[in-house]
């Protein structure tokens, strides 16, 4: 499912829910999901440009985050055809370097 952030950092951005936990977990209490979403998209390129430029215009940035529910709000869209749950997992989000590599895969998809 496609959710956009509506509070916090990454207010206004659109992710993929990856993981619901609906009962919460011990370290967090309240019903929440793992998203993989889109901090910077690319930007707009013209063919005067020059290939260099072009392929820094064209990078993404995404992120991953764990949000409560409260601060997600649903869009009727869904993303079948990009599978997440094989490069994104809770585990991986846990520790800091595996969380980076996770979003680094994600960005290759």
């Amino acid at each position: 499912k496609i959710v956009i952030i509506v509070t916090g950092r990454f207010a206004g951005k659109k992710a993929i829910i990856v993981k619901t936990f609906d009962e919460g977990t011990a370290e967090r209490k309240f019903s929440h999901a793992l998203v993989a979403g889109i901090e910077r998209g690319p930007l707009a390129v013209s063919k005067s440009m020059s290939k260099k430029k072009i392929l820094k215009r064209s990078k993404v940035k995404p992120f991953l985050k764990y949000v409560n529910f409260n601060h997600l709000m649903p869009t009727r869209y869904t993303a079948n055809d990009i599978d997440l749950r094989t490069h994104v997992t809770p585990a991986n989000v846990k520790k800091a370097d595996t969380k980076k590599t996770a979003t680094f895969e994600t960005k290759k998809l």
